[in-house]
């Protein structure tokens, strides 16, 4: 039969093979495969990508959040009431104590960004004036 269709045998073979199997629900030729392959490549790339914006973006979205929520601290003459960053009161309190650049860590907060480091430190200093905290050298210990 080969010779017949003037293809050599082992193209013949194959693609007996993968005739008889494409009748099987599960297979799919090699070529179908392959094409399939590089479009979930191409589909993953686009994904991945797309992701990479969204994380940059929820990144900035987030600082400005921390700013926003730190601008009372951070202005001398504010009038109003001033929430203290309930995430820094439930880590202070988690932990007992923490030291200064841990608590930045876990606040998320680079201490190169020198206007939120000095809105928590003005909301340590008020609250280790309601005496809710106190300071020991660079740490601070939650006794309220």
């Amino acid at each position: 039969m080969a010779t017949k269709a003037r293809t050599p045998l082992s193209k013949f073979c194959i693609a007996i093979i993968e005739e008889h199997l494409a009748e099987e629900d599960e297979f799919k030729p090699r070529r179908e495969l392959t094409t399939d392959l590089e479009s979930l490549k191409a589909e993953n790339k686009t994904l991945r990508d797309d992701l990479r914006q969204k994380s940059i973006v929820l990144d900035r979205y987030e600082a400005e959040l921390k700013r926003y929520r730190a601008q009372p601290f951070m202005e001398e003459d504010y009038k109003g009431v001033r929430r203290y960053a309930e995430e820094l009161v439930g880590i202070l309190k988690a932990r007992g104590q923490l030291d200064s650049y841990r608590l930045l860590e876990e606040l998320g907060i680079d201490p190169r960004e020198s206007e939120l480091v000095k809105a928590v430190s003005k909301q340590l200093e008020e609250l280790e004036g309601y005496k809710l905290i106190k300071s020991e050298g660079r740490s601070w210990r939650w006794i309220g």
